[in-house]
């Protein structure tokens, strides 16, 4: 009976339900803010590809791969995208990895930044333990 009479008290400010002001209805809780100090969420905004294209002056074609569910049978194939990235030096070469991040638009299609990404050791190292392996030694020792 309480929630009713609640309910019968309140009073719009304005006549129109949708005004600028907006309502709070006083036995909700308060919506949460997001503080100040944590920066905006914003989408996309970097991306990691293959220099694919080289040709044009201060520009590269960088081929973005990844990997999506297919709609039907639900394995994750490889979905590949092309992007035109600013190159200001053209220091890159066709393969090189690269970090695609957005910037304001350059030209009609070029709205990322190309930058490098350090290469990875592919080689590893093997660790000597002390102990020759079986294949190493030789036969006479058997």
């Amino acid at each position: 009976m309480s929630l009713l009479t609640n309910f019968k008290s309140l009073t719009l400010s304005t006549p129109f339900p949708h005004a600028h002001q907006t309502f709070q209805c006083p036995m909700c809780p308060p919506m949460p803010t997001r503080p100040n100090y944590l920066p905006p969420i914003r989408a996309m905004r970097s991306l990691q590809g293959r220099v694919i294209t080289t040709t044009n002056d201060k520009t590269v074609n960088v081929e973005v791969t990844r990997l999506a569910p297919h709609p039907k049978y639900k394995r994750r194939v490889r979905k590949k995208k092309k992007f035109q990235a600013h190159d200001p030096e053209n220091q890159f070469q066709v393969g090189d990895i690269v970090q695609l991040e957005k910037c304001k638009p350059i030209s009609k299609k070029k709205t990322f930044l190309a930058i490098p990404v350090p290469k990875r050791n592919v080689s590893k190292k093997e660790q000597d333990i002390g102990i020759p392996l079986e294949s190493e030694s030789s036969p006479d020792q058997a």
